[in-house]
């Protein structure tokens, strides 16, 4: 489990295939004094596990759905990404719950600076516009925010100059594909409203919750 509060942006500096996917190693300093093999590391917003580590980085593995879900597959040397280790019982938790489960793929459609701040419109897979409500949690390359806006499955983000200036996000282009998990708070109201019989084709917004008294 990860907050989404991004610790290091890391490069890939080695990539191999291997049987169904690849391994890559990621160059880090920071995060390294605290992780070892068998630890999770949430790696642009994907949870992967570290095989190996050494003195300016760490090897991970990512196969099957992993590339098919994720941008992954379009991975190249020297592209950057959002590092976080996994927490721990007795951290803050500044962000949300982040699973590091990649639902899909967004694509950036504006990326637009407003004074200091900046905000993007992103289109997710309309799939996932059920669980997507404003002012709800969205995690996007493993970073924590909050939805500024929402037209169907078009998302609107304010990023502050901090997340900006510490994240890969200040290195996205208009037309880069995204890495989005939605909360999975949401993913388990629709659970159990299954369960009790609702409709499992129902639209969870806002508005709806309210309803419900959440």
């Amino acid at each position: 489990m990860f907050t989404g509060i991004i610790e290091e942006i890391g490069k890939i500096s080695s990539i191999h295939p291997i049987a169904g996917g690849m391994r890559m190693k990621i160059s880090s300093s920071k995060i390294l004094d605290d992780i070892s093999v068998d630890d999770s590391i949430c790696v642009s917003g994907v949870c992967l596990t570290a095989i190996k580590v050494e003195d300016d980085g760490f090897w991970v593995e990512a196969v099957g759905a992993t590339l098919e879900k994720t941008t992954f597959s379009k991975m190249q040397l020297s592209s950057s990404v959002n590092l976080e280790r996994s927490m721990r019982l007795n951290d803050r938790l500044g962000g949300h719950f982040v699973q590091g489960h990649t639902n899909g793929t967004g694509t950036i459609l504006e990326i637009n600076k407003l004074g200091e701040n900046y905000f993007l419109k992103i289109k997710v897979n309309e799939s996932l516009e059920k669980y997507l409500i404003e002012e709800g949690s969205i995690t996007i390359d493993g970073v924590s925010l909050t939805i500024a806006e929402l037209d169907g499955s078009k998302v609107g983000i304010s990023l502050i100059p901090h997340t900006w200036h510490n994240t890969i996000i200040q290195y996205k282009k208009i037309g880069d594909k995204v890495n989005v998990e939605t909360d999975v708070l949401a993913k388990y109201i629709e659970k159990l409203l299954g369960k009790n019989g609702a409709n499992d084709n129902i639209n969870i917004t806002d508005n709806w919750l309210k309803e419900l008294g959440y």
